[in-house]
């Protein structure tokens, strides 16, 4: 039997990277998937990934919707629930980045990541804890970033957002654990997406690569891999934990 055999999956911001590599990594392991993305530029980029999806055996939906957005949110779960059934697992992915130095950072800015990140993942939770309050069973993994445990100078406001998840994370756990919903933080490295792409050649890749005892990038699998722990019956005594996947950057 498959880990997550007949579960049903919300993943956010999933058309690629992180996102992407987890929602193959639940279809491959049986949960029936919805996934969101926001932009038109990335329609056929979902239309792709939900005949991949499907494709493993499993019943997929693409959803455009921004997790930003409260309204949206609780549109996207009610969809969820009207052609799923349920939703059993909640994976909040969706993230952004706009670095600067903090003196020539924006109001909006700042206003733009916090929504998008950190917002978003207290609009998915709310709707999401539910359904899951309702089957009295649940697992919900937030998106975090080691730029939240260690800071880094030009990304003050991610890495608030990124903080400001394992707080939350830490919070509903103890709300929910009673009904046997558990709540869980990954805090990723560097990881190889199209956003990190820069970074990975040349003397920026070699300084970054020098500081990970483990001398490499993560992979899109390798947090993947982590998610599917726990999201699946193998984290089931595992709650209110944030797991740094970086290759020990953190140390």
């Amino acid at each position: 039997m498959k880990l997550l055999e007949n579960k049903v999956a919300i993943v956010t911001g999933a058309t690629r990277g992180i996102g992407e590599g987890i929602a193959v990594k639940f279809a491959e392991q049986g949960a029936h998937v919805a996934f969101t993305y926001v932009s038109d530029s990335s329609a056929e980029k979902a239309a792709a990934l939900e005949e991949k999806l499907k494709a493993a055996g499993v019943k997929a939906k693409a959803y455009k919707s921004n997790a930003g957005d409260f309204a949206q949110c609780e549109a996207l779960v009610n969809d969820v629930l009207k052609e799923f059934g349920t939703v059993d697992i909640c994976v909040n992915n969706a993230g952004i980045s706009k670095d600067n130095l903090l003196l020539r950072m924006s109001p909006e800015q700042w206003d733009d990541v916090i929504k998008v990140n950190l917002n978003s993942v207290f609009y998915m939770t709310k709707q999401v804890i539910k359904p899951m309050m309702k089957a009295r069973s649940g697992a919900i993994i937030n998106m975090s970033s080691v730029i939240g445990e260690m800071g880094n100078a030009g990304q003050s406001s991610y890495a608030a957002s990124k903080a400001g998840i394992i707080g939350f994370t830490k919070s509903v756990a103890k709300e929910l654990g009673s009904r046997n919903i558990r709540c869980n933080a990954i805090a990723p490295g560097f990881v190889e997406t199209d956003m990190t792409s820069y970074l990975k050649e040349g003397d920026a890749g070699d300084k970054y690569r020098a500081g990970i005892p483990l001398g490499r990038f993560a992979t899109a699998e390798d947090i993947a891999n982590v998610t599917l722990f726990l999201a699946s019956d193998m984290g089931s005594y595992v709650t209110g934990q944030t797991i740094s996947v970086c290759g020990g950057l953190n140390i």
